[in-house]
């Protein structure tokens, strides 16, 4: 048996309930968690399904492996999201009949200062979700040119002094080379909003996190291959936590496709793979906020494959 860290010592599952009742779970239904994290919300699935059901889950971080329960129903797949058909073809698991993801870094993540997440501790520049990845956030703003460095910082950060915080970073590192959080904050000292210092620093580390990990192309990988995966009637659960990510979920379970273009037959009826169970996404409520400050902006949608 693998020796589990307590689920909260990992991270709280955000909308804990609110996932579950609509994952509409069977008893001896199969399910799939993409993002194990701490196994809180698989833990909470496993107490739904019955001897027959079974569980698959997903985690690229190597870390998350402490947290597997000694369930014989639960799998672990150390990988990212993005390969869900794959793996769950070449397990003979297709059709599953719900499927959840919870888009946000997990608490340990950000409180571990040698993975770099968190810009309120000091450790290296890293951000790698898997640690075999080759790409850190050290490698990016010492590495990628101007325009490369603004199209991150505009795009994934919305940053709205990007032209200047790229001018600061590119004239930093003529002279050092920028691989701690410490040396990354001093580079940009002079455009952090007075104030606004964590609000601003949240952004920029958002925007060298998503890069670092591809975090859009996966989702929309994964968003993708659903219709294929899923069940008729199975459930599509999914949390996000900014506009970027929650756009393309939303796209994706109203049209069909990321870019949310409407497809209509030749009838002029819209084409639909998915059936919208929350016509508006579901937000945490007060009393989970102040119990968990990170479930503040999540954004939960559910859809039934058709």
């Amino acid at each position: 048996m693998v020796k589990e860290m307590t689920n909260e010592a990992y991270h709280i599952p955000v909308m804990l309930n609110e996932c579950i009742e609509g994952l509409n779970i069977k008893e001896n239904g199969t399910y799939v968690d993409l993002t194990f994290g701490g196994g809180g919300h698989s833990r909470e699935i496993l107490k739904h399904i019955g001897p027959q059901g079974k569980l698959y889950v997903f985690d690229q971080d190597s870390d998350a492996a402490n947290n597997i329960p000694d369930d014989e129903r639960c799998l672990f797949i150390n990988h990212n999201f993005k390969y869900i058909k794959q793996f769950l073809q070449f397990l003979k698991a297709i059709p599953v009949d719900g499927i959840l993801a919870d888009l946000g870094i997990s608490s340990f993540q950000i409180n571990e200062k040698d993975k770099g997440f968190a810009h309120r501790l000091d450790g290296p520049l890293d951000m790698r979700m898997d640690q075999n990845a080759t790409l850190s956030a050290a490698d990016i703003v010492n590495g990628y040119d101007e325009k490369a460095l603004l199209d991150i910082f505009n795009y994934y950060g919305e940053i709205k002094n990007a032209f200047k915080l790229v001018k600061e970073i590119l004239t930093y590192r003529q002279q050092h080379k920028i691989e701690s959080i410490a040396a990354f904050k001093e580079a940009i000292a002079s455009c952090i909003p007075p104030r606004e210092e964590s609000k601003y620093l949240s952004q920029v580390f958002q925007a060298l996190r998503i890069e670092v990990n591809n975090e859009l192309k996966a989702l929309e990988t994964m968003l993708e291959n659903t219709p294929d995966v899923l069940a008729i009637g199975g459930r599509l659960v999914i949390m996000s936590y900014h506009s970027l990510e929650d756009r393309l979920v939303k796209n994706f379970l109203n049209t069909g496709n990321i870019k949310g273009e409407v497809i209509k037959d030749h009838f002029g009826n819209k084409q639909s793979v998915f059936k919208i169970i929350t016509k508006k996404p579901v937000a945490p409520s007060e009393e989970e906020i102040s119990r968990n400050k990170r479930a503040r902006s999540a954004k939960l949608r559910i859809a039934e494959k058709i």
